[in-house]
C-alpha cells in the first residue's frame, strides 16, 4: 500500500502569539514548532499502522521553507519512509492543497491522508481542495479507517450518531480524533530519522488567490465575579440581569 501523509507545522500550544508588521505577520521570533498534532497522531499513525498490517510505503509530504525541515524529520522519525518538501511557503490552503496535488499526480498513491486541519488557522480546507484538484473521493474527518484490498471503510461522527462510509482506492481522507493513537520515536527512530531521505522539489507557478489584511487577539476575557455559596438570590440575579441566560 502506497500511502502518502500531508503535514505541517503549528506553533507549540505554550508559545506566546504576537503579530508584526503592523499587525500583517505573524511574528515567529520564540516561536517552538511541531508536527501538527492531527497530521501527526492520527493521519500518520494511522499510516503507519497500515503499512505494518499490510506492507507497503509511507511518505509525507508539506509544502515549506528550510525552517520546516526540524519538523519533517520529527515526523521521519516516528516511522515514515521517506519525506518530501515542497520548496515554498504554504501561504494558504489552496496554494498548499496544489501544491501537493500536482506532486501527487501520477504517483500510484493508495491513500492521501491529512490531519482534520491545523491547531494554528483551524481551516479544515487543505484536503478538500486535495481530494477536487486530483479527482478523488473524499471522506472528511474520519474517527475511524480500515483497509481491505482496494476498499477503504471509515467512521465518521455525524450529529446523533456514526456514519459509515464505504469507498475504493484510491482516495483523501482528513482524520480526527479516534483514528489512531499518538506515538513517541524511540531512539532507533530519531537516529534512523536522520540519514531517511528529504525529497526537495521546487513548488508549481500559482496565483494568490488570498492576502491577508491584519491579525488580532482576541478580547480580554472578563473578570470573574466570586459568589457566596449560600447567596443564591444574588447569583441568580446575576445570571438573570448581567449574563442574561435565565
Amino acid at each position: 500500500m502506497n500511502i502518502l501523509v500531508c503535514i505541517s507545522k503549528a506553533p507549540d500550544t505554550t508559545s506566546k502569539i504576537a503579530f508584526t508588521n503592523g499587525d500583517t505577520q505573524f511574528d515567529e521570533n520564540g516561536v517552538q514548532y511541531i508536527v501538527n498534532p492531527y497530521d501527526e497522531w492520527y493521519a500518520l499513525v494511522r499510516a503507519l499502522e497500515l503499512k505494518e498490517a499490510q506492507g507497503g510505503n509511507v511518505t509525507i509530504i508539506t509544502v515549506g521553507t528550510a525552517t520546516d525541515d526540524a519538523v519533517i524529520r520529527k515526523a521521519l522519525a516516528i516511522g515514515a519512509d521517506d519525506a518530501v518538501r515542497i520548496d515554498a511557503p504554504s501561504t494558504d490552503a489552496y496554494f498548499t492543497a496544489m501544491q501537493i496535488a500536482e506532486f501527487a499526480k501520477g504517483k500510484g498513491f493508495d491513500l492521501i491522508l491529512t490531519g482534520k486541519e491545523t491547531i494554528d488557522y483551524n481551516g479544515s480546507q487543505v484536503a478538500g481542495m486535495l481530494a477536487e484538484a486530483l479527482d478523488l473521493p473524499f471522506i472528511s474527518v474520519a474517527a475511524k479507517l480500515d483497509v481491505a484490498g482496494s476498499t477503504v471503510k471509515a467512521e465518521r461522527e455525524i450529529v446523533g450518531g456514526v456514519q459509515e462510509v464505504e469507498v475504493s482506492t484510491p482516495v483523501v481522507v482528513s482524520c480526527a480524533k479516534g483514528m489512531a493513537e499518538q506515538r513517541i520515536p524511540n531512539m532507533r527512530g530519531i537516529m534512523a530519522a536522520r540519514t531517511k531521505p528529504l525529497n526537495v522539489v521546487a513548488p508549481v507557478a500559482l496565483d494568490a488567490l488570498t492576502t491577508y489584511s491584519s491579525y488580532s487577539m482576541p478580547a480580554a476575557k472578563s473578570s470573574v465575579k466570586l459568589i457566596d455559596p449560600n447567596n443564591l438570590d444574588e447569583l441568580v440575579a446575576l445570571l438573570h440581569n448581567e449574563a442574561k441566560v435565565i
